[in-house]
Protein backbone atom coordinates (compact mmCIF):
# COMPACT_ATOMS: atom_id res chain seq x y z
CA UNK A 1 0.00 0.00 0.00
CA UNK A 2 3.06 2.47 0.94
CA UNK A 3 4.75 1.57 -2.68
CA UNK A 4 1.46 2.70 -4.10
CA UNK A 5 1.18 5.40 -2.64
CA UNK A 6 4.80 7.00 -3.38
CA UNK A 7 4.03 5.63 -6.95
CA UNK A 8 1.62 7.95 -7.23
CA UNK A 9 2.55 10.82 -5.78
CA UNK A 10 5.65 10.24 -7.92
CA UNK A 11 3.12 10.48 -11.19
CA UNK A 12 2.41 13.58 -10.13
CA UNK A 13 5.95 15.07 -9.57
CA UNK A 14 7.23 17.33 -12.24
CA UNK A 15 9.08 15.46 -15.07
CA UNK A 16 12.33 17.13 -14.20
CA UNK A 17 12.07 16.50 -10.77
CA UNK A 18 11.67 12.45 -11.85
CA UNK A 19 14.67 13.01 -13.80
CA UNK A 20 16.67 14.19 -10.94
CA UNK A 21 15.63 11.81 -9.12
CA UNK A 22 16.71 9.00 -11.72
CA UNK A 23 19.97 10.40 -12.31
CA UNK A 24 20.63 10.16 -8.74
CA UNK A 25 19.59 6.77 -7.90
CA UNK A 26 20.81 4.98 -10.58
CA UNK A 27 23.71 4.09 -11.92
CA UNK A 28 25.68 6.01 -14.89
CA UNK A 29 26.63 4.07 -17.65
CA UNK A 30 28.57 5.23 -21.14
CA UNK A 31 27.59 2.88 -24.12
CA UNK A 32 30.18 1.84 -26.84
CA UNK A 33 29.79 0.24 -30.02
CA UNK A 34 32.43 -2.10 -31.28
CA UNK A 35 32.98 -3.88 -34.57
CA UNK A 36 34.06 -7.00 -35.38
CA UNK A 37 34.57 -6.65 -39.28
CA UNK A 38 34.85 -10.05 -40.96
CA UNK A 39 36.00 -9.94 -44.81
CA UNK A 40 35.22 -12.43 -47.75
CA UNK A 41 38.58 -14.59 -46.77
CA UNK A 42 37.52 -15.16 -43.60
CA UNK A 43 40.09 -12.14 -41.66
CA UNK A 44 39.34 -9.50 -38.93
CA UNK A 45 39.92 -6.23 -39.02
CA UNK A 46 42.34 -5.14 -36.21
CA UNK A 47 43.35 -1.71 -35.41
CA UNK A 48 46.24 -0.52 -33.60
CA UNK A 49 44.71 2.38 -31.86
CA UNK A 50 47.88 4.97 -30.37
CA UNK A 51 45.32 5.50 -26.85
CA UNK A 52 44.87 1.63 -26.02
CA UNK A 53 46.47 -0.19 -23.64
CA UNK A 54 48.81 -2.70 -24.40
CA UNK A 55 50.11 -3.89 -28.00
CA UNK A 56 47.74 -1.20 -29.00
CA UNK A 57 45.59 -3.63 -31.44
CA UNK A 58 41.86 -4.27 -31.07
CA UNK A 59 38.77 -4.49 -32.97
CA UNK A 60 37.43 -0.80 -33.73
CA UNK A 61 34.75 1.04 -32.21
CA UNK A 62 34.40 4.00 -29.77
CA UNK A 63 31.32 5.52 -27.91
CA UNK A 64 27.91 6.30 -28.71
CA UNK A 65 26.63 9.82 -29.17
CA UNK A 66 24.17 11.32 -27.56
CA UNK A 67 20.75 10.71 -29.67
CA UNK A 68 22.77 8.02 -32.15
CA UNK A 69 21.35 4.63 -32.80
CA UNK A 70 24.32 1.52 -31.81
CA UNK A 71 24.23 0.78 -35.66
CA UNK A 72 24.61 4.55 -37.04
CA UNK A 73 27.67 4.53 -34.48
CA UNK A 74 29.35 1.65 -35.26
CA UNK A 75 29.78 2.55 -38.83
CA UNK A 76 30.50 6.34 -38.11
CA UNK A 77 33.34 4.92 -35.71
CA UNK A 78 34.61 3.02 -39.15
CA UNK A 79 34.65 5.81 -41.03
CA UNK A 80 36.33 8.32 -38.90
CA UNK A 81 38.94 5.44 -37.86
CA UNK A 82 39.45 4.01 -41.23
CA UNK A 83 37.27 5.44 -43.95
CA UNK A 84 35.45 2.29 -44.28
CA UNK A 85 32.19 1.63 -45.26
CA UNK A 86 30.58 -1.16 -43.80
CA UNK A 87 28.07 -3.92 -45.05
CA UNK A 88 25.69 -6.10 -43.66
CA UNK A 89 25.67 -5.38 -39.43
CA UNK A 90 24.10 -7.70 -36.83
CA UNK A 91 24.81 -7.45 -33.01
CA UNK A 92 26.43 -10.55 -31.73
CA UNK A 93 25.98 -9.61 -28.15
CA UNK A 94 26.12 -6.95 -25.37
CA UNK A 95 28.13 -6.68 -22.16
CA UNK A 96 28.89 -4.47 -19.15
CA UNK A 97 31.43 -3.32 -17.54
CA UNK A 98 31.43 -3.11 -14.19
CA UNK A 99 34.49 -1.42 -13.56
CA UNK A 100 34.31 0.99 -16.05
CA UNK A 101 30.67 1.37 -15.73
CA UNK A 102 30.04 0.94 -19.51
CA UNK A 103 27.78 -0.82 -21.52
CA UNK A 104 29.25 -2.56 -24.82
CA UNK A 105 27.62 -3.51 -28.19
CA UNK A 106 29.37 -5.73 -30.15
CA UNK A 107 28.41 -5.62 -33.72
CA UNK A 108 29.78 -8.68 -36.53
CA UNK A 109 29.88 -6.67 -39.38
CA UNK A 110 31.09 -7.36 -43.30
CA UNK A 111 33.31 -4.64 -44.97
CA UNK A 112 32.36 -2.91 -48.13
CA UNK A 113 35.49 -1.18 -49.19
CA UNK A 114 39.38 -0.69 -47.87
CA UNK A 115 40.07 0.00 -44.15
CA UNK A 116 43.02 2.96 -44.19
CA UNK A 117 43.93 4.96 -40.79
CA UNK A 118 41.65 8.57 -41.29
CA UNK A 119 42.62 9.41 -37.58
CA UNK A 120 45.94 10.39 -35.01
CA UNK A 121 44.68 7.79 -32.65
CA UNK A 122 44.72 4.80 -35.40
CA UNK A 123 48.28 3.90 -36.00
CA UNK A 124 47.86 0.58 -38.42
CA UNK A 125 44.35 -1.08 -39.71
CA UNK A 126 45.39 -4.68 -40.25
CA UNK A 127 43.59 -7.99 -41.76
CA UNK A 128 44.54 -11.04 -39.82
CA UNK A 129 43.51 -14.73 -40.37
CA UNK A 130 41.36 -15.73 -37.55
CA UNK A 131 44.33 -18.32 -36.52
CA UNK A 132 47.72 -15.77 -36.64
CA UNK A 133 46.35 -12.81 -34.28
CA UNK A 134 48.78 -10.19 -33.16
CA UNK A 135 50.65 -12.26 -29.80
CA UNK A 136 49.99 -9.73 -27.94
CA UNK A 137 46.86 -9.01 -28.54
CA UNK A 138 44.81 -8.62 -24.68
CA UNK A 139 43.19 -11.11 -23.27
CA UNK A 140 40.07 -9.11 -23.67
CA UNK A 141 40.27 -8.25 -27.27
CA UNK A 142 40.90 -12.03 -27.75
CA UNK A 143 37.84 -12.80 -25.70
CA UNK A 144 35.31 -10.23 -27.69
CA UNK A 145 36.63 -12.08 -30.88
CA UNK A 146 36.00 -15.13 -29.50
CA UNK A 147 32.66 -14.28 -28.27
CA UNK A 148 31.51 -13.10 -32.01
CA UNK A 149 32.98 -16.17 -33.54
CA UNK A 150 30.75 -18.32 -31.12
CA UNK A 151 27.97 -16.24 -32.03
CA UNK A 152 28.76 -15.94 -35.50
CA UNK A 153 28.77 -20.04 -35.50
CA UNK A 154 25.37 -20.23 -34.04
CA UNK A 155 23.54 -17.39 -36.15
CA UNK A 156 20.58 -19.33 -38.18
CA UNK A 157 21.70 -18.75 -42.23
Amino acid sequence: MFKSFLGKIFGYTPSYFRGLYSRFFNAQFSVTAGAAVIDSEGRILLLKHVFRAGSGWGIPGGFIKAAEQPEEAVRRELREEVGLELGATEIAFIRTLKRMQQVEILFLCGPNGEAKPQSVEIESAEWFSLDDLPKDLSQDQQFLIQKVLSYRAKRPT
